[in-house]
C-alpha cells in the first residue's frame, strides 16, 4: 500500500480527516524551508511541497509571495528535489506530494522527471495545468513508478467528467472548494461545500477525496467530515509575517499546524 493510502487509512481509524499542509520549496531559503517541513511533519499527515513559479495559475497573493522569495533566493528544480531527499532521510514514512506546473516537467522530459521523483522519495504529483484527459499518458508513467498522479475537480466539473476523472484517479482526488485563487475568503458556506463534496464522494466511496482552497483555523473544524483538508495560504502568510517581524518562521508555522490539527482531532 502506498504511503498516501496508509496515511488515509490511519486517520480513518482515528475518526478524523487527514491534515495536508502546503509550503513552497525554498521559502524563504532552502535550509529554512527544510526546517519548516521537518517541524510541521510532526502534526501534518501529508506534506505538499510547491515548486516556486513566476507565473502561477491559481495561486493567490500569499503563495505568490512565498514563490517570489524562493525564486529571489535562487531556488531551482534541483533544489526542490534535494529538499525532498533530505526531508525523507529522517521522515521516510511521511508522504510527500509535489505540486507544480507542466512546463517545468516538460523541460526535464516526463520520464527523466518521474525517475528523479522516484529516486528522491516523492509519493505523489499534482500538475495544476495538465487536465484530464490530456494527462492520461503522464499519469500512466507515474503509476508505473509507483507515484500517485493526483487529479483535480472543481464546482464546475460536470457529473459525467467527474465520474471519468474519479475512476481514472490514483490514491487521492483534490476537490477545489470554490472558484477563486488560493487563500481567498471562503465564499461558499462550509455546509454547501460539504453537500457538493458528498455528491462527489458518492460516485466512489473508496477514493480518498480532499478539500482545498479557503481552509483556515476558522473554517477547518466545519469541514472535518471530509477525507482530508489542505491548508496552504495560511502557512505561507505566517512565513511572510514571521520574516517581517524578524521571528522564527519554523516555530510560528508549526504552532499554526498544531492548532489546525487540534481543531480536527
Amino acid at each position: 500500500m502506498s504511503l498516501i493510502n496508509l496515511a488515509f487509512k490511519k486517520v480513518k481509524t482515528e475518526k478524523r480527516p487527514a491534515l495536508l499542509t502546503y509550503t513552497v520549496a525554498g521559502d524563504n531559503s532552502k535550509k529554512k524551508s527544510l526546517e519548516i517541513l521537518k517541524s510541521i511533519a510532526k502534526y501534518a499527515d501529508i506534506c505538499e511541497i510547491g515548486f516556486p513559479h513566476n507565473t502561477p495559475i491559481a495561486d493567490g497573493g500569499q503563495i505568490q509571495s512565498s514563490a517570489y522569495r524562493a525564486l529571489k533566493n535562487g531556488i531551482k528544480i534541483k533544489d526542490v528535489f534535494s529538499i525532498v531527499k533530505d526531508f525523507k532521510k529522517s521522515k521516510q514514512s511521511k508522504p510527500v506530494i509535489l505540486m507544480g506546473y507542466y512546463n517545468m516537467i516538460y523541460q526535464y522530459g516526463d520520464n527523466n522527471f518521474i525517475n528523479i521523483c522516484k529516486k528522491v522519495g516523492v509519493d505523489g504529483l499534482i500538475v495544476v495545468d495538465l487536465p484530464y484527459p490530456e494527462n492520461k499518458e503522464f499519469a500512466k508513467k507515474c503509476k508505473k513508478k509507483g507515484i500517485s498522479f493526483i487529479q483535480l475537480v472543481s464546482p464546475t466539473t460536470s457529473p459525467s467528467r467527474m465520474k471519468k476523472i474519479i475512476k481514472d484517479s490514483h490514491d487521492m482526488v483534490y476537490y477545489i472548494s470554490m472558484l477563486s485563487t488560493t487563500g481567498g475568503k471562503l465564499k461558499v458556506s462550509p455546509k454547501k461545500i460539504l453537500e457538493r463534496y458528498n455528491k462527489i464522494k458518492s460516485l466512489n466511496k473508496n477514493k480518498n477525496i480532499v478539500i482545498g482552497f479557503g481552509i483556515t483555523e476558522k473554517t477547518i473544524a466545519s469541514l472535518r467530515k471530509a477525507d482530508g483538508l489542505v491548508v496552504g495560504s495560511a502557512l505561507c502568510k505566517e512565513i511572510s509575517n514571521s520574516i517581517k517581524k524578524r521571528q522564527n518562521p519554523v516555530t510560528n508555522v508549526t504552532n499554526i499546524v498544531l492548532k489546525l490539527r487540534k481543531k480536527i482531532a
